[in-house]
């Protein structure tokens, strides 16, 4: 009997077994990609995309382009328009389970989860979000994000994802959120920052060793991240690190589509393919239904449509005219304000006769007291809706 007899037997035997032992269902994933529009041509396409059903026989990749030299299963298009017609078409047939693809027009209220690997440690990590737009309203949209990072992570099998939030315009915001929404019963597991200071916001140094799972960001920014992430060893033309943008969540959304950068070499080809099948095994729309029904039990759209409400303007008036106490030795300082919040902050403190002044520390935003008037403005400041908890201050 030849070698190539024994190794397909013996490859018949395994799968058998992890059938029978609940490692595989014996079905097979199967992944579109879109060929047209890359950047380095249809062949680094479908070079990656052969890596991936090498790599994984569980995958079945089906190529929707010009027809190529290929032994992977083909629907021929002329164009990319046609392609991405094609493409929906067999996602909604169910000819296909999830689609990688270059660009994609999602719907408000839809974003990507993109997934690279710390360059400090080589360890995994979600950024939410890449690519669409979860909300029109910055704070909110990253509200959702978080929410997005832990569908996608819990997707891949990590089941209690730690959550960072990047020190970014909103971002005390959206952690005074998120913590409201872990009190009332949805329970996220904050990370904790690698600098001296800890907490759950993210610096730029826990990007680079991974603090977290989950990044929570603004689409642009997280865009910029991936984009740096998959091409800082390569100069920036080809993205050869990382997973690519990820796949579209969105509350009552059903589409998989994954997305790719046009730049994407073919290691990330393969990976995004990679990573479309993990997420099918994973059940993400089952994960997606899960965790915004909990969200919303938790109170989720209350609490998105306390931060959407237009207070600025309204603080702005009730407060224009306050006039400042009589000015003080400022030696304490409370972090944790959102920079866009700070200086409506400044002005109740005033009007509550506490003198305040605001700063900007190594961390971010910083509002000045006197120490020894430090427990009242922290008092005034959390119940005002400035600041989550106490451990904010800092002398």
């Amino acid at each position: 009997m030849s070698d190539n007899v024994n190794k397909m037997i013996g490859e018949i035997f395994n799968d058998m077994a992890d059938i029978l032992e609940g490692r595989s269902t014996g079905k097979k994933v199967r992944v579109g990609i879109t060929t047209f529009g890359s950047e380095h041509g249809v062949e680094n396409v479908v070079k990656g995309a052969e890596m991936a059903q090498k790599s994984d026989k569980t995958v079945e990749v089906i190529l929707i382009g010009p027809k190529v030299d290929s032994s992977l299963i083909q629907e021929a298009v002329k164009d990319e328009e046609e392609g991405y017609k094609k493409m929906e078409e067999l996602l909604d047939s169910g000819k296909i389970d999830c689609a990688v693809t270059m660009h994609y027009s999602f719907p408000v209220g839809v974003s990507t989860v993109g997934r690279t690997v710390s360059p400090g440690t080589g360890k995994e990590i979600f950024i939410a979000t890449t690519t669409g737009t979860s909300s029109s309203h910055r704070v909110e949209a990253m509200i959702k994000n978080g929410i997005l990072g832990i569908i996608a992570a819990k997707s891949m099998g990590i089941e209690d994802p730690k959550v960072g939030i990047l020190n970014v315009d909103g971002a005390n915001q959206v952690e005074r959120a998120l913590e409201r929404l872990n009190s009332n019963g949805y329970k996220i597991n904050f990370a904790e920052s690698m600098r001296a200071d800890g907490g759950c916001i993210m610096r730029g140094n826990d990007l680079l060793t991974g603090s977290a799972d989950v990044i929570v960001t603004d689409t642009l920014t997280g865009n910029i991240l991936s984009k740096l992430f998959s091409s800082f060893t390569t100069g920036g033309s080809y993205e050869s690190l990382g997973y690519g943008y990820g796949p579209s969540i969105g509350e009552g959304y059903d589409r998989k589509i994954l997305i790719i950068s046009r730049a994407s070499g073919a290691p990330v080809v393969k990976n995004a393919i990679l990573y479309g099948k993990n997420i099918i095994d994973g059940e993400i729309r089952k994960k997606q239904e899960e965790e915004f029904s909990r969200a919303n039990n938790a109170g989720l759209k209350e609490i998105l449509k306390d931060v959407t409400k237009d207070t600025k303007k309204e603080d702005k008036n009730e407060y224009e005219e306050v006039q400042a106490p009589l000015k003080e030795v400022v030696t304490g300082s409370i972090a944790g304000i959102d920079i866009m919040e700070l200086e409506n902050a400044v002005k109740v403190l005033w009007k509550n006769g506490v003198y305040a002044e605001s700063g900007m520390g190594c961390t971010g935003p910083i509002l000045m007291v006197n120490e020894e008037k430090l427990p009242k403005a922290v008092n005034i400041l959390s119940k005002e809706g400035y600041i989550s908890r106490e451990s904010n201050i800092q002398c």
